[in-house]
Parts: C-alpha cells; sequence; structure tokens
C-alpha cells in the first residue's frame, strides 16, 4: 500500500504569514499551484495553508484590497497535517471526512504537501 511520502508532491510553495494576498496570488501564478503553505514561525509553530477559494471568498467577492490584505488574516491555521507514514487509503478518509483538498506533509519539518490529486493520479 502506498504511503503519503510516496505520492507527496516535494516541491512546496510556501509564504510568510505577513505577505499581502496581492503577492500571495502572484506567488501561485508564477508557480502555477492553486494553495501555499504558510510557513510555521518556529519550531512550536503551526504550518497554515491559504488557497484560492480563501482568496475568493475572503477577499474578492468582500471586494478588499489585495495589496492591503495580509496572508495570516485569512488563512487557514492551524491546518490538518499528515503523517509521512500514512497509508494513502487512510489519507483519502481523512481529506473525505474533514471537506480538505491538501494538506502539508510533516516530520520534524514541511517535507511536502499531498492532495486530491496527487491521490488520484498516483495513489491509485
Amino acid at each position: 500500500m502506498a504511503k503519503a511520502k510516496d505520492i507527496m508532491t516535494t516541491e512546496v510553495v510556501t509564504i510568510d504569514g505577513m505577505a499581502t494576498i496581492a503577492e500571495a496570488v502572484a506567488a501561485m501564478k508564477e508557480r502555477n499551484v492553486r494553495a501555499l503553505i504558510v510557513a510555521a514561525r518556529s519550531e512550536d509553530d503551526a504550518y497554515g495553508v491559504i488557497t484560492e477559494t480563501d482568496i475568493v471568498y475572503k477577499v474578492a467577492a468582500q471586494g478588499k484590497d489585495p495589496g492591503g490584505v495580509r496572508v495570516h488574516e485569512i488563512m487557514t491555521k492551524p491546518c490538518i497535517v499528515v503523517n509521512q507514514d500514512l497509508d494513502v487509503k487512510y489519507v483519502a478518509r481523512l481529506f473525505a471526512n474533514t471537506g480538505i483538498r491538501r494538506a502539508p506533509v510533516i516530520k520534524g519539518g514541511l517535507l511536502g504537501v499531498i492532495s486530491v490529486t496527487d491521490i488520484l493520479r498516483k495513489g491509485m
């Protein structure tokens, strides 16, 4: 059975929580991703995540200026994380039960991101 570490994406795009939404959108466009992992500020801090959906619902739909809103204001933190050794079927169940589409893979630090796309393309 495949594990999270076997199918995760290892090229993770991170962003600082103090970055603006405009900077987040630019990073998403440049790297062709739909979500960014918000870097932990220290060993004891949790990771966060900001998605395209967050930006559309919490900034664009509200008519807010993307240059005036910071990532930390709309991100999800702490976010659900996945252990690298978790079987893919359990990752899929976690996603189904929580309604999330992606999660950072953590083991002493950020190793990658696993998404529903990874599960569909590589995990079945």
